[in-house]
């Protein structure tokens, strides 16, 4: 009789990877901390079906960013999000309408709202940082459950333990080069892009390299965010296209550079909410006050991967072509030197005059 090989079941990396495709999909995924456990979906995902699913399990609370909550008037007592129980006739619409503000300035009153202070928010604090790294809206229906363990073996749940994955949100993940290849460009004949792949199962990225530029010296650098709008479409809206263009160009005529270009649309907010900050905009808001209505931040990226990646390829110290401080300062806190900022200015239109000067104003860019 012969035993059956054992095979190990997912870490933490692939239970995270697992627990973003149910989020998208509306699947629920078991929260825990110590012995308390909670059931989450975040409300862009969120079904009738499912929603009184919830309701049958518990008392359904809705977990927001500090963000949104101001946007609502909605007293915050847990720092950065508020905790509301639903009402006990709130249904999609209602919980739409307070995760999406594409109509606050139609409805405005929302309230009255029954706002959770006391208890513990860990489990509503993992639950949002799940939901944005999902590129969802950090809007997340919560609910508090005895015997998760169990509840989650029962209805075959991914389970998180918010303590383990706490390390694996916050860190960057680790990227190994998967190929590279030899890319004749317009902008340089002698062109290479190589593919990085994270191990946490998320976004690939891209170094584009121009030349054989000496890794022994300062490497004009650019760290590039993708902007399918603007470097697909040739959006008005932004400078990105030209910048993509304009630094490609200047590697090209020094003979060497490096482009990384980050898959972090919409300053890490993924292209969907991108366009919902962009109806926003539409309604009078800055592209700052229009991600902060969506629960975001002013900018969600990680600009830790692009520092891995130089690094990754042997480069420790850049010119970086940027108008960003924080790129600077980012650069230098994971150990590679900027050596000097080269400024960047291109693509000004009639229709980015005002996001340009939001970044200036808002943002701290040099512009």
């Amino acid at each position: 009789m012969t035993s059956t090989p054992a095979i190990a079941g997912p870490g933490i990396i692939e239970r995270l990877a697992r627990a973003r495709g149910d989020l998208r999909m509306g699947v629920p995924v078991m929260l825990t901390e110590g012995e308390a456990a909670a059931v989450a979906v975040p409300v862009e995902s969120l079904g009738s079906a499912r929603l009184e699913e919830l309701r049958r399990l518990g008392q359904p609370e809705l977990a927001l960013t500090v963000r949104r909550a101001e946007t609502l008037k909605i007293r915050v007592y847990d720092g950065d999000l508020a905790r509301l129980a639903l009402p006990a006739d709130a249904g999609l619409d209602w919980l739409s309408a307070m995760a999406d503000p594409a109509d606050d300035l139609r409805l405005p009153m929302k309230g009255p709202f029954h706002e959770i202070r006391g208890g513990r928010p860990g489990l509503h604090r993992a639950a949002i940082a799940l939901a944005k790294s999902a590129r969802l809206l950090p809007a997340v229906v919560v609910v508090p459950v005895v015997q998760g363990a169990a509840l989650a073996r029962a209805a075959d749940l991914t389970v998180i333990d918010i303590a383990e994955a706490a390390v694996e949100l916050d860190r960057a993940s680790p990227l190994s080069e998967v190929v590279s290849a030899r890319l004749p460009m317009v902008a340089s004949a002698a062109g290479r892009v190589h593919i990085f792949r994270p191990e946490d199962g998320g976004e690939e990225h891209y170094a584009i390299e121009i030349g054989q530029p000496d890794r022994k010296a300062p490497v004009l650098a650019r760290l590039h965010s993708a902007c399918f709008t603007g470097d697909v479409l040739g959006s008005l809206k932004c400078d990105c296209g030209p910048q993509l263009r304009a630094a490609l160009a200047q590697m090209g005529a020094e003979g060497a550079g490096v482009l990384l270009y980050l898959n972090q649309e919409g300053r890490g907010i993924g292209l969907a909410n991108k366009m919902r900050a962009y109806s926003l905009q539409d309604q009078g808001f800055d592209t700052v006050e229009a991600n902060h209505r969506l629960g975001f931040e002013d900018d969600e990226r990680d600009f830790r991967l692009g520092a891995g990646i130089l690094k990754t390829m042997g480069f420790s110290a850049v010119r970086l072509l940027t108008n960003n401080p924080r790129k600077i300062t980012m650069m230098e806190g994971q150990g590679l030197r900027v050596t000097e900022r080269v400024q960047l200015r291109v693509g000004e239109t009639p229709e980015n005059r005002g996001y340009l000067a939001t970044k200036a104003a808002k943002s701290g860019h040099l512009l």
